[in-house]
């Protein structure tokens, strides 16, 4: 500004010797200072470029804004390869993508449509005084994570108690975060025992796979940058079949409806069916309707036998066969009724106890022979059966009036030998 005002000055002290100044308006003599003065002002950045983050097929656009640029011109500069993009309204660089626009001279735009990750860097924003005056901004770009389907695992078909890795690799700017998951949403046994939902990492080990791994997984990769990416892998473990039988021992009443059950689990999936005691398979239709209910590799199978009869107690078995094995399980069907359902259950109610010091019957068995033979001689030397039986006051059985006389000879020889259980009661 001294340098404005000394050639104001001076001019205006030539204009005094000349008699202009007393001649000129005040107004022009301002309007003359102020285009003087402006001529003499440099322009400047009135605030710094702002770093962009854009994703990648995106168009990123980069802002410098100025100030009493007048006469000068901005310029758009790649830093890395110095090349000049644009100056003032005009690109200059062959790239399509790129564009320039402005806002009333003031804020200056760099357009640049379709980012590719190449675009990435440092870009210089210039004003061409003497000397050149510049600011810098940052563009980062940034990429949705891929899955690369080469090195990644795809499905997988292993053997029961085998070691199982599966791998993930993606690709992404910033690095993706690698998640492994059960697409059912199911826990995941992992080798310590523990059940978890998810597991961190490219890698999933299994250290000893069982039929409980089965199933798909999802490889999943995020980096902050939408959209997230996964990949579906199917976990096959092959074993033999296995059969679970919870009644191995039925009884039915002849008539009824009767449904045996078996629990098979196998992969490759089994084939399933029943048979009877000869092997023979039993046929679908009429009164045997056999139905499978199919679950992933376990499989339920039923056998209903409509009104049975007597021709259908025997053994069943459900047999279970694949490309590993095969294997079966037995189920006794037996009759029951009324009169022996009790007896049957009472035998499994409980054990006799048995005690070789105190046992009566077997200590006395010779004596119980004994008196029954005497009572037989004695019967038949009486020759009168009849009058024996009136006594006895019994039913008119040789069987009943023999176990009759016998109990009764029994309880007195305990009452006599044994005199501390009498206070015993019958059950």
């Amino acid at each position: 500004m001294k340098e404005v005002h000394s050639v104001f000055n001076e001019r205006e002290r030539e204009r005094g010797r000349r008699g202009v100044l007393g001649g000129g308006s005040l107004k022009r003599q301002l309007t003359y200072y102020i285009r003087v003065s402006r001529t003499y002002i440099d322009p400047n950045f009135k605030e710094p470029i702002a770093n962009v983050t854009a994703p990648v097929g995106r168009e990123a656009i980069l802002s410098c804004v100025v100030q009493d640029l007048a006469e000068y011109k901005v310029a758009w500069l790649r830093v890395d390869t110095q090349t000049i993009l644009t100056i003032a309204s005009h690109v200059i660089t062959k790239n399509h993508r790129i564009a320039v626009s402005h806002s009333d001279h003031r804020t200056w735009f760099l357009h640049i449509r379709e980012v590719k990750e190449s675009d990435r860097g440092w870009y210089m924003c210039q004003i061409n005084t003497d000397p050149m005056k510049s600011q810098t901004g940052y563009l980062e770009v940034v990429v949705p994570p891929n899955i690369l389907d080469y090195p990644t695992s795809t499905d997988m078909v292993v053997p029961e108690n085998s070691k199982v890795t599966l791998h993930c690799e993606a690709t992404g700017s910033p690095a993706p975060n690698i998640m492994w998951r059960r697409e059912d949403n199911k826990s995941i046994l992992l080798g310590n025992g523990t059940n978890v939902i998810s597991v961190e990492g490219p890698n999933f080990n299994i250290s000893k796979v069982d039929r409980s791994h089965m199933g798909f997984y999802l490889c999943i990769a995020t980096n902050g940058v939408p959209p997230s990416v996964s990949k579906r892998i199917m976990l096959t473990v092959q074993f033999p079949p296995m059969i679970w039988v919870q009644n191995q021992l039925v009884g039915a009443q002849e008539g009824q409806q009767l449904t045996l059950e078996c629990l098979s689990e196998a992969y490759p999936k089994s084939i399933n069916y029943w048979t009877r005691d000869k092997d023979e398979i039993v046929p679908q239709g009429g009164k045997y309707e056999p139905t499978l209910v199919d679950n992933a590799y376990k499989v339920q199978m039923k056998l209903t036998i409509n009104s049975v009869g007597p021709s259908d107690f025997g053994s069943y078995k459900c047999v279970s066969r694949n490309a590993l094995g095969d294997t079966d399980g037995t189920i006794k069907v037996y009759p029951i009724t009324s009169s022996n359902s009790t007896e049957i259950m009472t035998r499994y109610k409980g054990k006799l106890r048995h005690n070789s010091g105190n046992n009566i019957l077997e200590g006395n068995q010779d004596m119980l022979k004994e008196r029954d033979l005497k009572l037989r001689g004695r019967k038949e030397t009486s020759g009168n059966e009849e009058d024996d039986y009136e006594d006895s006051g019994a039913a008119s059985s040789n069987n009943s009036f023999s176990l009759i006389f016998v109990l009764a000879t029994f309880s007195i020889y305990l009452r006599h030998h044994h005199p501390q259980l009498r206070t015993l009661h019958p059950a």
